[in-house]
């Protein structure tokens, strides 16, 4: 930097990148649409749940993180870097985004005929076709296939255009197969059964891992072996908490207890003593009027002549 005020101006580190503050721009304005729309209900009473704002802004940060900032800036050139910018772009991001449950908030929030055209558009057949797991999973894993044993990669470093859809199609494809396999926690008209959400994530966890393996023998053109073994294990150790996290939460039905329905006449009658047996025997033999006590034979020695 030159103090004198003729020299080049210095940035922040990564954002000097084309594009680079078109993406800063457009995480600041997910976040603060977002928030835009959780505030309002939570004034009217009904308040939006912390969690899924405090997930909406980490999920934010971390596809921030992967696409702005030194991170990014290295990836060019750091094939360790750009696996821990797919980490976060394409794994951790989209399952933070996911869980921040976008849609319900919108369809809370838009008025009633937009709401209602996205309800039509989510229960659409290219919805339901989209939103499986076995188009969605193929979608998400097959493009990192492609990417890496192609020479996509390599021609993601000459075309910025490239560069950016490749970008944009990891981030989506990740939220969509999260989505998928999830099966919420926004609305999902056209969810699978768990099994067939748990087999498409065991499917596509272990076509993540037999690729990780494939770029540490196999290093994609251009990148250096040492690269490639770093990279490698990053795609492979850092991705595998995700992983669990998503294994754990298709699981959950079967791992957690389900709480039972309430019993009728509530809690309170729920704990009401039962009677003894001695005195439901004794109720059966006592007849309606007479004291308790009486039997039927007393009561048919009153009503005779003695």
């Amino acid at each position: 930097m030159d103090h004198g005020g003729h020299g080049p101006v210095a940035t922040l580190p990564g954002l000097a990148a084309p594009g680079a503050w078109a993406v800063l721009a457009l995480v600041c304005a997910a976040l603060a649409a977002y928030a835009a729309a959780a505030l309002p209900p939570q004034r009217r009473g009904a308040a939006w749940p912390r969690r899924r704002a405090l997930a909406w802004a980490a999920g934010c940060a971390a596809v921030g993180a992967a696409l702005v900032g030194p991170l990014a800036e290295r990836a060019h050139h750091d094939f360790t870097a750009h696996m821990a910018g797919h980490v976060l772009l394409g794994m951790l991001g989209p399952l933070l985004l996911v869980l921040a449950a976008p849609v319900t908030l919108a369809l809370r929030t838009l008025p009633l005929g937009a709401a209602r055209a996205l309800s039509r558009v989510l229960r659409s057949a290219p919805a339901a076709f989209l939103a499986h797991p076995f188009v969605a999973g193929p979608l998400n894993i097959g493009g990192l296939w492609v990417l890496y044993r192609t020479g996509l990669y390599a021609a993601t470093h000459t075309d910025p255009l490239l560069h950016a859809l490749v970008h944009a199609h990891v981030l989506a494809a990740g939220c969509l197969f999260t989505f998928a396999v999830l099966g919420g926690p926004d609305p999902a008209p056209h969810r699978p059964p768990p099994p067939w959400r748990a087999a498409a994530l065991v499917t596509a966890v272990a076509a993540h891992n037999v690729l990780a393996k494939t770029l540490y023998a196999a290093p994609p053109p251009g990148v250096p072996a040492e690269q490639a073994h770093a990279g490698a294990q990053l795609m492979y150790y850092a991705g595998a908490p995700v992983e669990l996290a998503l294994i754990f939460l298709v699981c959950r039905p079967w791992l957690l207890p389900r709480p039972r329905p309430p019993r009728a006449g509530g809690a309170v009658a729920s704990r009401a003593p039962r009677p003894r047996p001695e005195a439901a025997r004794s109720r059966l033999r006592t007849p309606a009027g007479a004291r308790p006590g009486q039997g039927w034979g007393v009561r048919r020695r009153s009503a005779g002549p003695g």
